[in-house]
């Protein structure tokens, strides 16, 4: 209970500093024009965070459509299909890769992906489409994990009914296995999706820094999470608190997703 708590307490320290310190910023600029300004350029007291917004979204998006697929069927694979041996293996292979620090990532994107992009597709290879491959492989672990806990907590009953009904393992496991763990699943897509929204170490080293509307998958972007990153040690006065007010978006942005989520699973259920 008192561990319990103590999470609560961090959860509402964190919401109760962001919007003290945000919100007062709205009062001075308005939110229309913040959220769908289409420049940032804080010297001259433009702050505009729409071309950040959509670059954080069309990172997140082709993160999730390269990473939640491949992590889903990794986490199937491991629960109903390997051999215990190959399972022994894969194990640590995941935790490894989850544990490998975001800078380490940033380089592995910055030495390997961004030359080859550049030799394969031309640019000069700091793109979206290198951030949404880095980030990618970054939420597989998340999603690996939840959704193999989550497939291994359906009932055998489930698998041994579907066999007994003259169905294949394939089938068995696809259409009675895989939608009873349907929530499960779709709770490691949130929190991948939560840590890819918020990588910023990783995003800032392949993705270009631009803080302009993405036009193509090769073009560089700036990320919420970058921007604040960037500018937060020298900024001040308007400058410092538009930057907090880009962490207010941000949460918002993520609670909203977990929301709608969280909505999809419940309506799920009661179906």
């Amino acid at each position: 209970m008192a561990a319990a708590c103590v999470c609560i307490l961090a959860v509402g320290v964190i919401c109760y500093f962001l919007f003290a310190n945000g919100l007062p910023f709205f009062a001075q600029y308005a939110v229309s024009d913040f959220i769908s300004g289409k420049e940032w350029a804080p010297l001259r007291g433009v702050f505009g965070i729409l071309p950040m917004i959509v670059g954080s979204f069309v990172i997140t998006l082709g993160a999730l459509l390269l990473g939640a697929p491949a992590g889903v069927l990794t986490a199937i694979m491991m629960a109903r299909f390997s051999s215990g041996k190959a399972v022994r293996l894969m194990k640590p292979a995941v935790a490894l890769l989850a544990g490998i620090p975001s800078v380490v990532y940033g380089f592995f994107g910055l030495m390997l992906l961004v030359p080859f992009t550049r030799s394969i597709l031309g640019g000069d290879g700091l793109s979206i489409l290198v951030a949404a491959i880095l980030l990618a492989i970054m939420i597989l672990p998340t999603i690996i994990q939840t959704s193999r806990a989550a497939i291994e907590a359906v009932p055998n009953a489930y698998y041994e009914g579907s066999l007994a009904l003259g169905a294949s393992h394939e089938s068995s496991v696809f259409r009675a296995i895989l939608p009873a763990a349907r929530s499960g699943i779709v709770s490691g897509i949130v929190l991948g999706i939560g840590r890819a929204i918020g990588e910023t170490t990783a995003v800032l080293m392949v993705a270009g820094n631009q803080a302009r509307l993405p036009t193509s998958l090769l073009k560089g972007v700036r990320a919420l999470t970058v921007n604040v990153l960037l500018e937060m040690g020298y900024a001040a006065d308007l400058h410092r608190a538009s930057l907090i007010a880009t962490g207010v978006i941000l949460f918002v942005i993520v609670m909203a997703v977990n929301i709608i989520f969280s909505f999809y699973n419940r309506r799920r259920v009661l179906q």
